[in-house]
């Protein structure tokens, strides 16, 4: 049985009774999200391997640092190799080594690293309108390599107009393989290199997301809520302590956008 839709309604009582449709013109991209079917297959996979690899790439350059913190905190290659591979979050590992110590503040690094992540939760309901159509097992296995680089990859490819709803597990492939193989590089080179801040591959992340906000700016439209995520992460940074300027930030433009929109 098809769904047939507020819009779709609009259309057939115009088409019976020759009367104009007086219901809500939505947002075209909306439209498209729900009225196109949405497929999931090894094309859409193999498109968005591809298409996110030279980002992932650049994530790698991440996971070294990210390795090499992971050895000065203690851990064992092993060990470094196990979260990056189950945890798959750059900012939240970062944050838990810088946080390792003897006896381990498990209570503090639970607490930081949820604080740090909690923005998935946005990036998971901006993905929305499209994975709601896939079957659970499809869309929480995308969302489970989802990371801040793919997502804005997978954003910008159904916000075309695409109905790959396996481009968001092919880019988290292409993540994850990326960035366990170079936590393993990172850990193993750890304990020769040092500080990885010496050369500079701690701004690799920073790099990539620059390019990632390039790819994702719409025009006019897209600077109130930038500047008003901004603006409300660099006051929370100076009066909030931990990682909460990220989940505050995201909020707010979420919040702004809501309103400008309804």
């Amino acid at each position: 049985m098809t769904k047939l839709d507020g819009s779709n309604a609009d259309r057939t009582h115009s088409e019976h009774t020759g009367e104009p449709s007086d219901g809500p013109v939505g947002d075209p991209q909306a439209t498209a999200a729900e009225g196109k079917p949405i497929t999931f297959d090894r094309e859409g996979i193999r498109a968005g391997f591809l298409t996110c690899l030279p980002i992932a790439l650049g994530v790698g350059g991440y996971g070294v640092a990210f390795g090499m913190l992971a050895r000065r905190a203690g851990l064992s290659v092993a060990e470094a190799t196990l979260m990056s591979a189950t945890v798959i979050a750059g900012a939240a590992q970062i944050v838990a080594v810088e946080l390792w110590a003897e006896p381990l503040p498990v209570a503090t690094i639970v607490l930081t690293t949820l604080a740090v992540n909690l923005r998935y939760s946005l990036m998971g309901a901006a993905l929305g309108p499209w994975l709601e159509r896939l079957s659970p097992r499809q869309s929480y296995g995308s969302l489970l390599v989802m990371a801040d680089e793919n997502w804005a990859l997978t954003m910008r490819e159904l916000k075309s107009g695409s109905n790959r709803g396996a481009f968001l597990l092919g880019t988290g492939i292409a993540i994850w393989c990326c960035w366990v193989g170079a936590t393993i590089i990172g850990a193993t080179a750890g304990g020769v290199i040092g500080d990885p801040a010496r050369y500079g591959i701690d701004f690799v992340l920073a790099a990539v997301f620059v390019a990632l906000a390039v790819e994702l700016w719409e025009g006019h439209s897209t600077l109130v809520p930038w500047l008003v995520a901004l603006v409300t992460a660099i006051v929370a940074a100076a009066l909030v302590p931990g990682e909460w300027y990220i989940l505050l930030g995201g909020l707010a433009a979420a919040t702004v956008e809501v309103i400008r929109h309804d």
